[in-house]
């Protein structure tokens, strides 16, 4: 659907509003009334930009807060290249989860939109650029010499990636971020090595 910049605006403040509310700690259940009520806009407007209702509205969603992943990490997460830029993106990383909580925009996303068409895309396109991104961080220390050879580019991003998803699980069920920052220590310090 092409549309003009005020109906981009429209759909994006729409995005935007129900990617807030998901975020919130009233999350569980949430109805196109709630994302009507929160972004001022009527069920037309809904419907206008998202024709086949909550489950496209909620994979556009899904699409933003995925985005939102690998953009709270920037600059960092594109820079892994000295070991203080690997701190600094573990640090991000962990603030980012702590801050988050118990609440999981994505995972209620995820909850929600079940076996949609789509929804699993979703995730492991951010999955496949997020370790992308993490294997060419390890492949540039490992050309400036400050990781071995030996290192498997592709097996230690796909351990970072499942420590940060198992430690992000921990955090949804404790409240604590102590396990997400042991993988992530560990797997740093195992760079190191």
């Amino acid at each position: 659907m092409k549309l003009t910049a005020k109906g981009q605006a429209t759909r994006q403040r729409i995005i935007e509003g129900a990617a807030a509310y998901l975020r919130s700690d009233d999350a569980g259940g949430v109805t196109l009334d709630d994302i009507r009520a929160i972004t001022g806009t009527s069920k037309g407007q809904i419907f206008h930009y998202f024709p086949d209702g909550k489950e496209e509205l909620f994979l556009a969603v899904a699409r933003f807060e995925a985005d939102r992943v690998l953009a709270d990490q920037r600059p960092h997460l594109g820079a892994l290249t000295t070991w203080a830029a690997w701190e600094r993106w573990r640090d991000v990383v962990v603030a980012r989860y702590r801050a988050q909580g118990r609440s999981c925009p994505l995972g209620v996303l995820m909850n929600e939109l079940g076996s949609t068409p789509g929804a699993h895309e979703v995730i492991s396109t951010l999955l496949a650029r997020w370790q992308a991104e993490l294997r060419q961080g390890v492949l540039d220390m490992q050309d400036a010499g400050l990781v071995r050879a030996g290192v498997d580019a592709d097996r230690m991003s796909a351990a970072l990636i499942a420590g940060i998803q198992g430690g992000v699980q921990v955090i949804r069920s404790t409240g604590s971020a102590t396990h997400l920052e042991a993988v992530l220590d560990m797997l740093v310090d195992h760079l190191r090595d």
